[in-house]
């Protein structure tokens, strides 16, 4: 049965104990007022009429011959002849229609006028006629009285059992109501509480064992809900905290107390500080103990905080014997308050930027505008020179060649640093390097390459020791990039080699590869600069001082031979020279 239908039908079962009730209770005083109203109309009017009778008797024994008593008498006893209610009343009303009669012959007979005998018989028959409807009255009155009484039990008794009923129903109905609520209200404050283990048991089939099994179900999915956004939350907490611990930079949250909310590892490095003696401290109380995070304060409260921390200078920080620059920087946090409709400050970020890298690359690029700037200046003085003297007719011929031969090599010297100047920013433009890649003979290669550059080595003295195999295969190259790059080894080859030295250059197919060696004895390279050659601007000072070329060449010949398909890379030591190598894929 629905929770509708038991409120429906305990609102039927008071309404039909209301309407038993009253219709009781009408009933009652109805049957009541009915037996009044007969009792008032029998025997109570037989009374009043044997009353008029006594009156009219009393007339004519004032005055014997008054008509007017003896039609009185007749009337009231006509009327009483019609009201015959009573046993014994009809027999009585009989007699005195009879002894009236008597007396009416009596009073007709003027010779004889009536005898008080006559007067005193319908006197006591009268009586007789009134006390019968008396005692009728009397008994009438007690049934009624009775009647009434009972009525007046049965009555009570209903009105109890109907206030029983309705206790009952009062009770039980708004329990049956209140009673499931009750347990939903206490359900829904343990899932206000996170339980969601406190289910509404199921008692019944109506609409609240339907909302109890909807309830249920809810919670059920609420609770996994709950769990997998747990997870969810632990996984995204965890990553964030990965993705700020794992950052290269320092990383310092406050709140808009400037109470430390958390520091990343790189930030505790930087400072000196463990994490414990950060997070949850006044950030100007360790500021007071700690230069560097002093430094990171002081834009906050600077006028103008914006400008102030953009023009921040870069703070020098020495680790593990070096120097290294960061750029600080603050950024505001603000959350929009729904509740207040508004923006509101809740706290700031500071960052400590490792811009070592940009600093050391500055460097570079100043050093190789320097650098370029006397690559440039030399070869166009020495041109200047030479073109000056060759204006002087009486210079000779064979000095004249000479000049020339060495306007020609500074020309060549300038050419070859535009063409690296000009490799370098095809690459940075993201035009890439075009290749005309087919099969390759890296002897011819290597011939034309050591033709090229046998002039550098007769000035400085140096022999040449080519070691290349007759069955040396094919490799898959561009021979104008591949051919560049064997230069450029051999012109720093020669540029490090002492006088008199050997150069050595190999060719030979390894695995699917064939590999090309130039091999020197200069002052050799340190292991932790094998890479940084490779690098652009890079540049390593020997031993007399000498700079080198424009920090291009290495680099750009890796480009060349990693396009390719191939690798470039370096083997020396201090003091034992060295040896560049690259491979091809063979053909």
């Amino acid at each position: 049965m629905t929770v509708k239908t038991k409120i429906t039908c305990g609102f039927l079962a008071l309404l039909t104990l209301l309407v038993a009730l009253g219709g009781y209770a009408f009933y009652t005083t109805q049957r009541l007022d009915r037996n009044s109203r007969n009792i008032l109309k029998a025997n109570f009017y037989s009374v009043q009429l044997g009353q008029q009778m006594l009156r009219a008797l009393d007339q004519m024994e004032v005055d014997s011959v008054a008509a007017d008593g003896l039609r009185q008498f007749r009337r009231s006893l006509t009327r009483e002849a019609g009201n015959i209610t009573e046993p014994g009343e009809q027999e009585l009303v009989d007699s005195l229609t009879q002894h009236l009669a008597d007396y009416q012959r009596l009073f007709d007979n003027t010779a004889a006028p009536p005898r008080p005998a006559a007067l005193g018989q319908l006197r006591r028959q009268t009586h007789r006629m009134m006390e019968l409807n008396m005692n009728a009255l009397v008994g009438k009155n007690d049934r009624a009285n009775a009647a009434a009484a009972r009525a007046g039990r049965y009555l009570l008794a209903f009105i109890a059992f109907s206030v029983l009923g309705a206790l009952v129903l009062v009770l039980s109905v708004p329990e049956a109501a209140v009673g499931p609520l009750r347990q939903l209200q206490a359900s829904i404050e343990h899932a206000t509480n996170q339980d969601f283990s406190a289910t509404i048991p199921v008692g019944s089939r109506d609409e609240f064992g339907r909302v109890a099994q909807a309830f249920n179900r809810m919670l059920v999915q609420l609770n996994n809900y709950r769990s997998s956004t747990l997870a969810q939350l632990v996984t995204e907490r965890n990553r964030a905290a990965s993705i700020v611990n794992s950052l290269d930079e320092g990383l310092l949250l406050l709140d808009q107390n400037r109470t430390v909310l958390l520091a990343n590892p790189v930030a505790c490095q930087l400072l000196g500080l463990a994490v414990e003696q950060l997070v949850g401290r006044q950030a100007a109380e360790v500021a007071q103990q700690n230069d560097l995070l002093r430094e990171l304060l002081k834009p906050l409260d600077a006028p103008g905080r914006e400008a102030a921390a953009a023009d921040a200078p870069l703070l020098t920080i020495t680790q593990n014997g070096e120097e290294a620059y960061y750029r600080p920087a603050v950024q505001d946090l603000v959350s929009f308050n729904q509740a207040l409709d508004q923006v509101e400050f809740v706290g700031q970020i500071l960052t400590l930027r490792n811009v070592s890298d940009f600093k050391r690359l500055d460097q570079v690029k100043s050093n190789f505008l320097a650098t370029v700037s006397h690559e440039l200046k030399t070869p166009l003085s020495s041109m200047n020179i030479n073109l000056k003297l060759l204006l002087d007719e009486r210079l000779p011929a064979e000095e004249r060649l000479r000049i020339t031969a060495s306007i020609r090599q500074e020309t060549q010297r300038l050419q070859r640093m535009v063409g690296e100047l000009l490799a370098v920013s095809r690459l940075d433009s993201g035009a890439g390097i075009q290749l005309d890649v087919r099969a390759t003979s890296l002897t011819d290669v290597v011939h034309y390459a050591t033709a090229t550059v046998q002039a550098q080595l007769d000035d400085k003295r140096l022999r040449l020791d080519l070691q290349l195999p007759p069955d040396l295969p094919a490799a898959r190259a561009d021979v104008e990039k591949t051919t560049w790059v064997l230069i450029n080894l051999l012109a720093n080859a020669i540029r490090y080699s002492p006088s008199n030295e050997t150069l050595t250059v190999r060719a030979a197919a390894v695995g699917n590869q064939v590999q090309v060696s130039v091999q020197d004895h200069g002052p050799g390279i340190a292991a932790e600069h094998h890479e940084r050659i490779f690098q652009r601007f890079a540049q390593l000072p020997d031993k007399a001082g000498y700079r080198g070329g424009s920090g291009l060449g290495l680099s750009i010949a890796r480009e060349f031979i990693t396009t390719q398909g191939g690798r470039l890379w370096v083997e020396s030591e201090l003091g034992s020279g060295s040896t560049f190598r690259f491979t091809l894929p063979a053909a």
